[in-house]
């Protein structure tokens, strides 16, 4: 990797980390390229585009069964598609259901909006009452937040105490070969790169990040998801018609002409298998935290073990 490389690495971490750490977030995301990118994927309607969101989906719905609970009202937030509305209008866990969507969702006519009552605002202005809402979900939709502990601390608000939030966010493996691909395609004819794959979270980052922002009882596992393509505009058409392309504000120029066609090449010799398809890593972080009540299980207090380790060795 060139010194460019690294520094570009070395700047967009630090960025990242502070945004994650929040203090003085910068705005990463531009607000303006992600409703545009969200309608184009609405007006694409792709079939199957929704294949990872539907995974997803499915993984947090067994989560929320496994709760001993139900949820009065619950809303799903930002989630792409319809998939994870679909599994909490069937679920025996919930009874009311609403959308908090942004403008470029709300102002589509998908199938569901009369249905399910949306509410419309920001990822980082999450306009609801505090502890009104029993259940809160997301898939895919928190990351692009510029203030994402805050968005979190505004979601833990609007819980009831003992009320829930799931969530799915894309974690920092995802795309990993793509990027790696571009930003040494880009480096090997320009001799510098631009980020041109939005950073995401890693676990720890994120695990820490929940407890932070005043949850209780937090959980955060992963999975990793290898799916494989012909070619690398195969990936692309994907990505487009599900949503999930760059929105950075630093991403304001076209690269290279050859960028494409450079970035095929560095992606095939460094992560093609045998049979010529090229692999493409997605990493799905779930996460959950309970808004504090006075019932739930605490940590025993430093020093207050009755048995010694050495009891059991």
């Amino acid at each position: 990797m060139t010194t460019s490389n690294v520094l570009l690495d070395i700047s967009i971490q630090a960025d990242y980390l502070m945004f994650m750490e929040n203090t003085s977030p910068p705005k990463l995301f531009s607000t303006k390229r992600r409703e545009a990118i969200e309608r184009r994927a609405i007006n694409i309607a792709q079939k199957d585009a929704d294949f990872l969101v539907k995974e997803a989906a499915m993984m947090m719905a067994d989560r929320l069964d496994a709760t001993n609970r139900e949820f009065d009202i619950a809303i799903d937030m930002f989630s792409p598609f319809e998939n994870m509305l679909d599994l909490l209008k069937t679920s025996t866990k919930t009874r009311q259901i609403f959308k908090f969507a942004g403008k470029a969702i709300n102002n589509q006519n998908t199938h569901q909006r009369d249905q399910i009552p949306t509410i419309t605002g920001t990822r980082e202005e999450i306009s609801l009452k505090p502890k009104s809402v029993h259940l809160i979900t997301s898939v895919f939709g928190l990351h692009w937040s510029n203030d994402l502990p805050g968005t979190l601390v505004q979601i833990q608000n609007a819980l009831v105490e003992d009320g829930l939030f799931l969530a799915a966010l894309p974690g920092d493996r995802t795309l990993m070969e793509l990027r790696d691909s571009m930003l040494t395609a880009e480096s090997m004819i320009n001799g510098n790169a631009t980020l041109r794959i939005d950073p995401f979270g890693e676990v720890r980052q994120i695990g820490s990040l929940l407890q932070r922002t005043g949850f209780a009882l937090p959980v955060v596992d992963t999975e990793l998801l290898t799916v494989r393509y012909s070619s690398l505009k195969k990936l692309i058409t994907d990505l487009r018609a599900m949503g999930a392309t760059s929105c950075l504000n630093s991403n304001t120029h076209f690269g290279p002409r050859d960028l494409f066609e450079r970035t095929e090449e560095v992606y095939r010799d460094r992560y093609q298998d045998a049979d010529g398809k090229i692999r493409a890593t997605f990493e799905i972080v779930f996460l959950s935290g309970w808004s504090p009540h006075i019932s739930q299980q605490k940590p025993l207090k430093r020093g207050s073990a009755k048995n010694k380790l050495s009891d059991f060795l």
